[in-house]
């Protein structure tokens, strides 16, 4: 679940970056870094700066995790593809077509010009001719030997970022990613009683799991610490520690206890483990040199010597072949354009004899330059120091030298990221944008306006959204978790749910978000409009499919009518229902259930309104719904994946393309037993598995729209979840200190400020 999520969310920040403490106080002794706004560098210039989060110094195209990371290095980098501001792939970057957005024609200047060529067996040709006259920073021309490398690295077995360029199906990929693995992988699996050293050494075997049973003991005392701290468990009960955090430890169970139950949990992923479990300290503070061993590829059998699919077939282009049509395949083909001569070795690329910039297997010189970005893009990155990110303009950037000399990216706490703009400690930031920061702004422009003299607002809708989720294991009736009666059932909780989300949306969004009515974000092409003739809103109808409701009810008639509605859906679920109240269960459902919310254990979430106010409501009724506020939210994952959580809380990122496999294919239309990627949710509907696959496998966005559409119909009546927040997100800028003329126009989800950053320039003293 937790590594879904990853990868979903990466491949959203992929998307968008095709174009997005207090520090110390420091030096000015060079360019591009500075004290404050205003404050000259040493050539003269005033910087432009930009509040962040913080940074974690993974500073690569190949190796970054964070979305703040991930615009250090997108300053400096230029990709094969580019996207528009509704997030479609731009195919002609090179010659440049316009492509009309709000009233507007608007180009998209970019690295290739793109020809998709579907064959008739079924494979289709994805052909790139490159920009002509692209230099890198440091003047090295840009070629596309530059993307070959990029490619590989990608491809490589031994390669553990976040990009899934190697699933996508290449012609060759397989073949040759197979034959290795890494040592990390083997030496786990062989054991620590293994005593075939063929394809290592015992020291290495024994370094290994010394390094490792000291990582999973410290990891295990760390949370066990945190834990006592924190007050989640007293002193000395590991058992207590490592239930709130969602392992199960016998009773007087030890750290290593723990720490085994941990290695259970995630075996030889050691990174994963401390990253996602983490309670302070990094991979490199607990597992030093763990890239020595996941880094390291061990040749275990054949593999093809180059990816049949990648092709080099000119001076100055490329054609990727795959074996069949992926709607998806386009996002992960636009390749960051990483220099070689910079993350490989020149002397180790040949072409044609297959040697393609670094040793197969070993990716030591990529992530030896994990911190030191460099590219063809807008910036040149100067150094990370004192909470500061430094950068310098690239005069030799394709579009242009950019109109701001020097820009800081400074690490900023989200609660100082508005004074920041309003004292003059930042030029632009992300504040995040509730009712009180609205209400904050309003009165620094004093004029009642998001826009003003002091500060200008620019929002878009989040890449992704809030809902409820009901676990159709969990919540069933019966057996058959596809029955019509454990659907019914679902659909009680869901219209008790949904006739609260007004009220709690504004409550705690105010005019920064709006519900939604479907699983899809409103940024989607695919997301249903409300002027689409079959618009529905969400569980508004009785088990008779009738409306609940009526323009002139207030929220007490909704109320009243919603609970009605739910009594229906029980009686048809198999419930007794009696005198207005639900007094019997029927085998295999319950009278009670409870739902998880990661509140902070405070009701800090979005949600938490709508649950107390469904749970008070469905108890005049019969039910007992117990909300479980979590102070950690790890432990709704870990919770999920072991199956003991029936409803809960949480949101989507979302990416460009609406493909819905990673979250409701089940596999059943194939033949497979229930399961696949949706285990969240245990939906099993052939019909819907076999929608999905159709739509990924057609390039028509208007037959792929038009399917989502029914696979969104299906996932409502499995009432599985419950759609529930879209919010914004906000950029907002000084209008004393930045020239907002310069600032890119119609800023969108998909086409953040960062595709203008050469143009901003700061207003003149």
């Amino acid at each position: 679940m937790k590594k879904i999520l990853a990868i979903v969310l990466a491949l959203a920040l992929f998307a968008t970056i095709f174009a997005g403490c207090n520090p110390k106080k420091p030096s000015t002794d060079d360019p591009g870094v500075t004290a404050a706004p205003g404050s000259e560098t040493a050539d003269g210039s005033t910087p432009l700066v930009v509040g962040y989060s913080n940074f974690s110094s993974k500073f690569s195209p190949f190796f970054s995790e964070t979305a703040y990371d991930q615009d250090v290095w997108a300053m400096t980098a230029v990709s094969l593809l580019g996207t528009d501001r509704l997030g479609a792939v731009v195919e002609k970057g090179v010659s440049v077509e316009k492509i009309p957005y709000n009233g507007t024609d608007y180009e998209y200047p970019g690295m290739s010009d793109l020809t998709i060529t579907a064959n008739d067996d079924g494979t289709v040709d994805y052909d790139f001719v490159l920009r002509e006259g692209v230099k890198f920073s440091d003047g090295e021309p840009l070629t596309v030997d530059d993307v070959i490398f990029s490619m590989y690295v990608l491809s490589d077995p031994t390669y553990d970022g976040n990009s899934t360029f190697f699933a996508v199906p290449i012609k060759g990929m397989e073949e040759y990613r197979s034959g290795m693995d890494t040592l990390l992988n083997l030496i786990f699996e062989a054991g620590k009683d293994n005593t075939d050293f063929s394809l290592w050494t015992e020291e290495e075997q024994t370094a290994f799991w010394t390094k490792y049973d000291e990582a999973t003991l410290k990891l295990a005392q760390e949370i066990v610490d945190y834990c006592v701290a924190n007050g989640l468990a007293d002193e000395g009960n590991v058992s207590a520690a490592a239930g709130a955090w969602g392992f199960e430890v016998a009773e007087g169970g030890t750290v290593e206890d723990f720490a085994a139950a941990l290695t259970e949990a995630y075996g030889s992923d050691v990174a994963g483990m401390i990253n996602t479990e983490n309670a302070g300290s990094s991979v490199e503070d607990l597992f030093p040199g763990l890239g020595d061993y996941s880094g390291k590829g061990i040749k275990t059998g054949e593999s093809a010597a180059n990816i049949e699919g990648i092709k080099k077939t000119g001076d100055n282009s490329l054609r990727v072949s795959l074996t069949k049509v992926d709607a998806t395949a386009i996002y992960q083909l636009g390749v960051t354009i990483a220099p070689l001569h910079y993350y490989g070795d020149k002397a180790k690329y040949d072409y044609d004899n297959n040697m393609f910039g670094f040793d197969k297997g070993d990716l030591s010189t990529v992530r030896a330059k994990t911190t030191q970005p460099m590219g063809a893009g807008p910036y040149k990155f100067v150094k990370f120091e004192n909470g500061v990110v430094s950068f310098e303009a690239n005069d030799l950037y394709f579009q242009g030298a950019p109109k701001t000399k020097n820009i800081q990216f400074l690490e900023t706490n989200d609660t100082d990221k508005l004074n920041g703009v309003i004292t003059g400690t930042v030029d632009l930031t992300d504040p995040s944008y509730s009712m009180d920061t609205v209400k904050a702004i309003k009165e620094a422009n004093g004029n009642d306006d998001v826009n003003g003299d002091k500060i200008t607002t620019n929002t878009v809708d989040n890449l992704g959204y809030g809902y409820l989720g009901i676990s159709a294991k969990a919540v069933k009736v019966g057996d058959d978790i596809a029955s019509d009666a454990s659907k019914n059932l679902r659909k009680a909780f869901a219209t008790v749910f949904s006739v609260y989300r007004d009220v709690t949306v504004d409550s705690y969004y105010g005019e920064a978000a709006e519900v939604i009515n479907y699983p899809i974000s409103n940024t989607s092409w695919a997301a249903p409009q409300k002027t689409d003739a079959d618009y529905a809103i969400a569980f508004s109808k009785d088990v008779d499919g009738n409306e609940i409701y009526t323009s002139d009810m207030d929220a007490d008639a909704k109320t009243a009518a919603a609970l009605k509605a739910a009594l229906g859906y029980f009686e048809a679920a198999g419930y007794t229902v009696a005198d207005g109240k639900v007094t019997a269960a029927p085998e295999g459902a319950k009278l009670e259930y409870e739902v998880w919310i990661p509140a902070d254990g405070s009701g800090d979430h979005p949600s938490f309104m709508m649950l107390n106010l469904a749970s008070d409501a469905l108890k005049t009724i019969g039910i007992t719904l117990n909300v479980k506020d979590l102070a950690n939210s790890a432990d709704l994952w870990t919770g999920i994946e072991a199956d003991s959580v029936p409803m809960w809380c949480a949101a989507w990122g979302a990416t460009p393309d609406p493909d819905m496999y990673q979250v409701y294919y089940s596999g059943v239309e194939s033949g497979q037993e229930p399961g696949g990627s949706n285990y969240m949710y245990d939906i099993a509907d052939p019909e819907l598995d076999q929608l999905i696959m159709d739509a990924r496998s057609s390039l028509d966005q208007a037959f792929r729209k038009q399917t989502y559409k029914a696979c969104l119909d299906i996932i409502v009546d499995w009432a599985v979840e419950v759609p529930v927040y879209q919010r914004q997100n906000a950029i907002i800028f000084s209008t004393e200190r930045v020239n907002i003329s310069t600032v890119l126009p119609d800023i969108t989800t998909y086409y953040g400020w960062l595709n203008g950053v050469h143009t901003i320039e700061l207003n003149a003293k």
